[in-house]
């Protein structure tokens, strides 16, 4: 079976709605093989950092027993906040991966560039737009259906 990590990713931000969360989802990829997974959960965690990113991050940190990421991947559903793009960093991963554009809170290509200030100590590869569409259309549906 073929690795989809996007799709993967996708699959838990469905779930992440299906709880009523905003529906990001994230992993973190070492030599093909997920070693974590993640939906938001600032709701249910009542916790402002339970981004999908930095619950990705965290359990791939305990799961490989390193504060550092090193030769891993980061795949998410939506451009990282400033928050998640610093812990990015500092977890040392090595790309990143993401669907949607985020202009209003990412921080990436949008809004404050974290990888591209001298104050970043790490930047990772980034490839943006990957399956963005079907992303950007399972926002759109979580937050019309909210307004």
């Amino acid at each position: 079976m073929r690795l989809d990590p996007m799709g993967e990713a996708l699959e838990q931000a469905r779930a992440a709605a299906a709880r009523g969360e905003v529906p990001v989802g994230a992993l973190v990829v070492k030599d093909g093989v997920v070693v974590a997974r993640a939906g938001n959960r600032t709701l249910a965690d009542r916790d402002p950092t339970a981004h999908a990113e930095m619950l990705a991050i965290r359990s791939a940190c305990e799961a490989l027993g390193s504060e550092r990421l090193v030769g891993c991947d980061l795949v998410v559903t939506l451009e990282p906040c400033p928050m998640c793009a610093a812990a990015i960093s500092f977890a040392r991963i090595r790309r990143l991966y993401y669907a949607a554009s985020d202009p209003k809170g990412g921080a990436v290509e949008n809004g404050v560039r974290f990888y591209a200030s001298p104050t970043c100590h790490h930047a990772p590869e980034v490839y943006g737009g990957i399956r963005e569409g079907e992303a950007a259309a399972l926002l759109k549906a979580f937050f019309s259906a909210r307004r």
